[in-house]
């Protein structure tokens, strides 16, 4: 049988947003930073692992090293001290001294304001390049993690089988004066009320209009 295909109107996302920003006028992510270079850090190494995780190893590892020049100086090992309680650490801790000396060299120190050349770093996606951009440089980008997809699926806000997808197809639906803040209000919406398992219907402030047929209540 054919998966159904569900989309909300422009006035629903509209409305949905409003509500969003209504509750919380200004949301914020919830990873730990101290500024571009910091939150780039740390959006490389919350991959597959929780904010909650990565904040508890770069408090230590920020007061130390919070520049790319630092870093290097601290050297990899040490580095990987650091950071040995967060999933995948030998790799990210490889991309992390790319990172520095590329920044080093081709960017003065500073973290890039462009796209390409933060999808030009190591361990750098799509993803990541979107939250350094929009909560760095203010950029209006939406960040599509499995929160977000999860959300923009199931309430047929804007329904896609990619992450490339569904965030093209948000930035449609998404009145422009909502991006800046658009996906800290969906990822934090994923992660606290509708959960991937136990989605929490009944404190949802969109229940009534989002088009999931599996409701609890």
């Amino acid at each position: 049988m054919k998966k159904r295909q569900y989309l909300l109107s422009n006035e629903d996302v509209r409305e949905i947003f409003k509500r969003f920003s209504a509750a919380t006028p200004h949301p914020q992510g919830e990873l730990s930073f101290t500024n571009p270079f910091t939150l780039l850090i740390a959006v490389i190494l919350s991959a597959q692992s929780t904010d909650k995780g990565v904040n508890k190893a770069t408090k230590h590892l920020f007061l130390k090293a919070d520049t790319p020049q630092k870093i290097l100086s601290l050297g990899e090992d040490a580095l990987k001290n650091y950071i040995k309680t967060i999933g995948l650490y030998n790799t990210k801790a490889k991309n992390i001294i790319k990172v520095c000396q590329i920044l080093i060299d081709k960017h003065n120190g500073d973290v890039p304001h462009n796209r390409q050349a933060l999808e030009a770093l190591p361990g750098v996606g799509r993803k990541t390049a979107n939250v350094v951009l929009n909560t760095a440089f203010n950029h209006p980008t939406i960040a599509v993690d499995t929160h977000l997809f999860r959300v923009a699926n199931r309430t047929g806000m804007a329904p896609g089988k990619t992450p490339e997808a569904v965030e093209e197809k948000l930035y449609q639906m998404i009145p422009s004066e909502f991006h800046s803040y658009a996906h800290h209000w969906l990822i934090l919406h994923g992660r606290y009320i509708c959960k991937a398992k136990k989605p929490l219907c009944s404190k949802c402030l969109i229940n009534d209009i989002c088009l999931y047929p599996l409701k609890e209540f």
